[in-house]
């Protein structure tokens, strides 16, 4: 079978692999479509230290249930469409013990510390496996980026008064936006590219703000009459995001860190007491939040076709990675079609 691996930096391989074997408690799965995403083009690019090369890149994944063993509850069934929780727990660290183990210690996460899903068939324990009837095969690749999202909206706790930025209109950005938007809060979405800023419009944002041709304290203090806002999502992992979500938060606001800076950020630390600021992180996401985003896929209201960038054969994998490398901010989500 066809299975795509990242050898080196910069160097991407199409190889032939064996078809993995249906285990006792597990599910083979036939793969449709996986998403490369940011901790993909980051390993491409020789900047993910969580990943040990060569390894097979892939945890957003699109796929048809092939087969299931004896053991496997009756839900799951052959033919069904299906995406897979992507991340392990090991049942006994702090975070599995207080019943989040999408923050486990010891995560695994497929395609960065273990091999993912970029193969034409994969074996899953059936645990792992979420299967539905009513999302196409494509579409499922897209529900574990915006499950993200929708965490971070959970971690910070949004309501209906309450009044939210989100940095970063990305994938995981956008799955924020329309988490946050359900809920009905305010939103405003802050980038530096308009056609993300459009798109994050028609997916719920009340306000847009470029941070680069506006000024972002003068916007967000105007719409927000001063105070500045409830809660801020910083879905893009830069050290001026960082700062800048902790300056604008309103006293008493809730910060939720989603992405990761790839260098040292120096705070004022004054405005976390002066303002009392709750600080948050948020990782992967728990079994609801993929749900919740498959209840809202399924109601047709996502511009599904506006999130996939481009569809890629396993074989034109180098391409799509040097691409996306060269011009990061013109993807939004690239899809290999197996």
């Amino acid at each position: 079978m066809k299975t795509i691996r990242i050898t080196a930096p910069g160097k991407i391989e199409t190889i032939e692999t064996e078809k993995p074997e249906l285990k006792p408690g597990h599910v083979l799965l036939k793969v449709g479509y996986v998403g490369f995403c940011g901790s993909d083009l980051n390993t491409f690019r020789g900047l993910n230290p969580l990943v040990k090369l060569p390894v097979v890149p892939g945890h957003e994944i699109g796929a048809v249930i092939e087969e299931r063993a004896a053991d496997v509850p009756s839900h799951l069934r052959k033919g069904m469409n299906a995406t897979v929780n992507p991340y392990t727990s090991c049942g006994n660290c702090p975070s599995c013990r207080n019943s989040r183990p999408n923050a486990c210690e010891f995560n695994q996460t497929l395609g960065v510390q273990r091999d993912g899903a970029m193969s034409e068939y994969i074996v899953i324990p059936w645990e792992k496996v979420i299967a539905g009837e009513k999302i196409s095969v494509r579409d499922f690749a897209l529900v574990e980026p915006l499950s993200v999202g929708f965490h971070a909206v959970h971690r910070a706790e949004v309501s209906d008064i309450d009044t939210v930025v989100v940095m970063g209109c990305g994938m995981i950005g956008s799955g924020a936006i329309i988490r946050a938007a359900i809920r009905g809060a305010k939103v405003i979405a802050v980038d530096v590219d308009d056609r993300k800023l459009a798109l994050a419009k028609r997916l719920g944002a009340e306000y847009t703000i470029n941070s680069v041709s506006e000024n972002l304290h003068e916007r967000i203090r105007d719409i927000t009459g001063g105070s500045g806002a409830d809660v801020i999502i910083e879905a893009v992992g830069r050290p001026e995001t960082y700062i800048a979500s902790v300056s604008e938060v309103a006293f008493t606001g809730r910060v939720v860190y989603i992405g990761y800076a790839k260098e040292k950020v120096s705070f004022d630390t004054s405005l976390f007491v002066k303002k009392e600021a709750d600080i948050r992180g948020s990782r992967n996401a728990m079994p609801c939040d993929f749900k919740a985003v498959m209840e809202y896929i399924e109601r047709g209201a996502c511009p599904v076709d506006e999130l996939i960038t481009a569809v890629y054969l396993p074989e034109e994998a180098q391409t799509a990675l040097e691409r996306w490398s060269e011009k990061p901010g013109d993807v939004f989500r690239i899809l290999i079609r197996f």
